[in-house]
């Protein structure tokens, strides 16, 4: 069952309860009317909250997922303590698969899945319980990772921008799409704590109007100079010249640099090349895909009509009968990309060749390690 859990600012986006028995998430559906926390231990109550974007974000559903996952270890090794461990391994892998299947695109998702469930298996003889405590550290381990990750994007996206500069963004790859700083927005929080005084043009983005119900939302609230403006209306002030350079975050990143990002995205940087400002897409190094050699070969989830024709409306908008096509995703092409941020430092083109050396430099540090 989903608990109400109020205040408790200490928490940030996404947490484990301090008890170590609940998932403690803002409800995104609620803001910017209201700020609320809610606690969920049931895989159920999870799954829907992250299929409804209670928690969205590819990094906060990745931290998310992670505690799902250890959550569902501990509930079976606490119904079942006598239970052998394949039966423990075999009740572990179902979560995993239920949880995944529930927002298709954003890669974190499967990423944090994966590494919690690989961390499991290397612990396999030491028993229920003590592989679900192990868990709880590892789930931790990938929160706080997440704050030092983005930060690090942050610093090294400022390097990019200048006092002063207008920025624009698209959806929210903010605070609430991580556990702090975000992605896309962590150079404009460090910009603001510096003095950068940078002013931010957030898209709405339709059809579930993240930018304003979120971005603006965050933003103001810290307050940085930020102004709301329509989907549509992106060419208008970047023609005026009130846009120095274009950020975003993404779900996912292909090998060769084709980026997935909330539907609307490729259009902003369709038009960002046309007028010569810098598009950039800021990405921690879990959201990349070495798997998926172009963009072409992203799934990318569609959803109910219903957010198209009458989400936001006291009544209907469009006949009921009339058909919808939602994406919530679309895919922009490596050559409108100027650079991707990432926690290594920003990669330029030829992208095939700048990620397969990111991906050499991390497999390096975890043979390092002695993670692989």
């Amino acid at each position: 069952m989903a608990e109400e859990k109020k205040g408790a600012d200490r928490f940030g986006t996404v947490a484990l309860s301090e008890d170590g028995r609940s998932l403690v998430i803002i409800d995104q559906t609620l803001l910017p009317g209201e700020m609320k926390y809610i606690a969920l231990s049931d895989q159920r109550d999870i799954r829907e909250a992250i299929y409804r974007l209670k928690v969205r974000g590819a990094p906060a559903i990745g931290v998310a997922a992670a505690i799902a996952l250890y959550l569902a270890a501990l509930e079976i090794s606490e119904s079942a303590p006598q239970a052998d461990e394949d039966e423990f391994f075999r009740r572990l892998e179902a979560a995993k698969i239920y949880l995944q299947e529930s927002r298709p695109t954003a890669v974190n998702l499967k990423w944090a899945l994966d590494r919690m469930y690989r961390h499991a298996l290397s612990l396999k003889g030491a028993g229920a319980a003590r592989i679900a405590a192990s868990m709880r550290l590892e789930a931790e381990k990938i929160r706080s990772e997440d704050v030092d990750v983005c930060r690090r994007i942050g610093e090294n996206g400022l390097t990019l921008l200048k006092k002063g500069q207008g920025i624009l963004t698209h959806c929210n790859a903010g605070r609430l799409a991580c556990v702090r700083y975000g992605t896309a927005t962590a150079p404009i929080y460090l910009g603001h704590e510096r003095g950068y005084d940078f002013r931010v043009f957030a898209d709405e983005t339709r059809p579930l109007l993240q930018g304003a119900r979120l971005t603006s939302y965050e933003l103001s609230e810290a307050g940085i100079d930020v102004t709301l403006i329509c989907d549509n209306m992106a060419s208008s002030v970047m023609q005026k010249g009130w846009i120095d350079a274009v950020i975003t975050g993404c779900d996912r990143v292909a090998a060769n640099g084709d980026t997935a990002n909330k539907i609307g995205t490729s259009g902003v940087a369709i038009l960002a090349r046309h007028y010569e400002i810098p598009f950039y897409i800021a990405a921690p190094s879990s959201t990349i895909d070495f798997e998926t050699e172009t963009g072409a070969g992203i799934v990318i989830e569609e959803r109910s009509g219903d957010e198209i024709r009458k989400m936001w409306y006291r009544e209907p908008m469009a006949p009921e009968t009339v058909r919808t096509y939602n994406p919530a995703f679309d895919v922009t092409d490596a050559s409108l990309i100027s650079g991707i941020i990432t926690e290594y430092g920003v990669l330029r083109a030829p992208y095939d060749v700048s990620l397969k050396e990111l991906r050499d430099k991390i497999e390096a540090e975890k043979r390092k390690e002695g993670d692989l």
